[in-house]
């Protein structure tokens, strides 16, 4: 922690809370730290210590924990201990996606409490799937018992190329999404903060929490499907680029070397129509059963999908590779892009399949969540840095 100088005793408040509250947070579950063991974690002096528990009690985030068991036998009066209140408020995890809308709801310290989920029509516009964010948290909350004025903060996953206030500034598969101020839409019902990222890299940021990627800092997760998209991680921070269009992998057919996707996977000369998962699925079905021309519309579709990874990972060199959404689950995937990526690459990177497999967007976006409470609560360092 950087040292101080001059009188700012509330910047020095606030430093001391936040240290103090992160050595409770950190704390064991089954070890509540007593004020000494604060006193040696933290350095600071007993009587600060004293003075920041009880503030931090005050506010609701800390509590005295019970004694631990026998402990007043051996001692007489047991020393108070204390323990970071995780249900002192309330995150979400929205995904929106082109079919369905998943939310999770987390405590303070991560811990997922409550699930929803709806179907929704692929047509379906932006109001009435907004509409249906808002039922589905709606029923989560009430189900839970969790008043809306608990939620701490929001994480919204979407595909699309999302800017930095939440506006999604090109989103082709949701239809009326290019434009949309979803943040500030969002915003409106929940009085909290709203965060909103790309589907692709709140699911990169999930298997790195929690997922395939925890041992790695340099990943890159592929959300392979119609149009692949991914998002990176860079010594274990999310890369968006510039403009938030990192990733973009599914637009490099655009180009103009390549087939559309709809050419790509036609087992009949005509573009693939509808061109949605149901018909993907039937065509590699069809693959698996012998027929040639959907064998042959696999092959240019794994062709497609194992070059498009292999640029980003030129690009980029991550340790690790990891696959997910509903092409991961098709078979043969994991093997030609592994060839392909030997083949091309003067380190190839390793290649999973992700462990969280459709939880992986809603559980990166209560990440996202979780990461601006701990900001808010604990960056003793960026509030430093933000004051000098």
């Amino acid at each position: 922690m950087a040292r101080l100088t001059g009188g700012d005793p509330s910047l020095l408040r606030r430093i001391n809370s936040a240290v103090v509250l992160h050595a409770l947070r950190t704390a064991a579950p089954a070890a509540a730290p007593t004020l000494t063991d604060l006193v040696k974690v933290t350095g600071l002096s007993r009587p600060t210590v004293e003075g920041v528990v009880e503030g931090l009690i005050d506010a609701g985030l800390v509590v005295e924990a019970a004694a631990e068991e026998g402990e007043a036998r051996r001692q007489g009066r047991p020393a108070r201990r204390f323990r970071f209140r995780r249900e002192a408020g309330h995150l979400l995890g929205i995904e929106i996606g082109p079919h369905r809308i998943a939310v999770l709801m987390a405590d303070l310290g991560g811990r997922v409490m409550g699930s929803a989920a709806q179907e929704i029509a692929a047509t379906a516009s932006a109001d009435e799937r907004l509409d249906g964010v808002l039922a589905t948290v709606s029923d989560l909350l009430r189900r839970s018992g969790v008043p809306r004025g608990q939620l701490r903060a929001v994480g919204v996953a979407t595909p699309g190329i999302v800017e930095a206030d939440g506006t999604v500034r090109l989103g082709t598969a949701l239809p009326g999404w290019t434009g949309l101020p979803l943040g500030e839409r969002l915003r409106r019902s929940f009085r909290c903060p709203v965060l909103v990222e790309n589907d692709a890299n709140a699911a990169a940021v999930a298997e790195h929490w929690k997922g395939a990627a925890t041992a790695s800092d340099d990943v890159v997760f592929v959300l392979a499907g119609l149009s692949p998209g991914a998002g990176s991680l860079i010594g274990g921070r999310l890369h968006r680029g510039y403009g938030g269009a990192a990733g973009e992998i599914g637009a490099l057919h655009l180009l103009g070397r390549e087939a559309t996707p709809e050419q790509v996977l036609s087992t009949t000369g005509e573009p693939l129509h509808p061109l949605d998962e149901a018909q993907v699925a039937r065509v590699f079905a069809l693959a698996r059963s012998g027929d040639e021309r959907a064998e042959a519309a696999v092959e240019r579709f794994m062709r497609r999908l194992v070059h498009d990874v292999a640029a980003l990972v030129l690009a980029l060199d991550p340790e690790l590779v990891v696959v997910g959404g509903w092409a991961a689950g098709l078979s043969g995937v994991l093997g030609p892009l592994r060839a392909e990526l030997a083949r091309y690459c003067l380190r190839p990177p390793q290649v999973v399949q992700s462990l969280l497999g459709e939880a992986a967007v809603a559980t990166g976006a209560l990440r996202l969540a979780l990461d601006h409470v701990e900001e808010q609560l604990f960056a003793v360092e960026s509030t430093v840095t933000a004051r000098r």
